[in-house]
């Protein structure tokens, strides 16, 4: 059974909204058999990674750039996993107050270097989490799940 390993850092309300939205997605009854394992940013490892057959990264962004959490994620697990992962999809999310141009640059440079395989386009989104960026979040999960159940 593939695994969708779902990597972030929610420390706000907004964020932990648009985490909840991503999971519904990809547990979501109707894509039956992927593995969802979520981790928080400081506490998966590069095992977690290599048992994994796909990506979901959320971040908020910090000061125009991705969170310390995430950095330290990828900090961890960049050499481990570079040629073992290379060509899997992943997706990811971004929260920001206004500007999250610097943390999807840093995400996009970073994921690029592990040759990770973009498999939808990525959701940044800003200021307080409308109905319309709950449901993109959902659509990203179940987008992701669903692209490990076709592999």
């Amino acid at each position: 059974m593939p695994t969708l390993l779902i990597v972030h850092h929610t420390p706000s309300p907004n964020c932990q909204a648009l985490f909840e939205a991503v999971v519904a997605g990809a547990t979501a009854p109707e894509i039956e058999g992927v593995r969802v394992v979520r981790r928080a940013a400081l506490a998966a490892t590069a095992a977690d990674v290599l048992e994994a057959d796909g990506y979901l990264l959320g971040t908020p962004a910090n000061l125009g750039y991705l969170s310390g959490a995430l950095k330290h994620f990828f900090d961890q697990i960049y050499y481990p996993c570079l040629d073992e992962t290379r060509g899997r999809p992943f997706g990811y999310w971004i929260h920001g107050g206004n500007d999250v141009t610097g943390a999807a640059r840093a995400l996009d440079a970073i994921t690029t270097g592990l040759a990770w395989r973009p498999a939808t386009t990525p959701l940044t989104l800003t200021g307080t989490p409308t109905k319309a960026d709950t449901e993109a979040c959902w659509n990203l999960g179940a987008t992701l799940a669903a692209t490990l159940t076709a592999s």
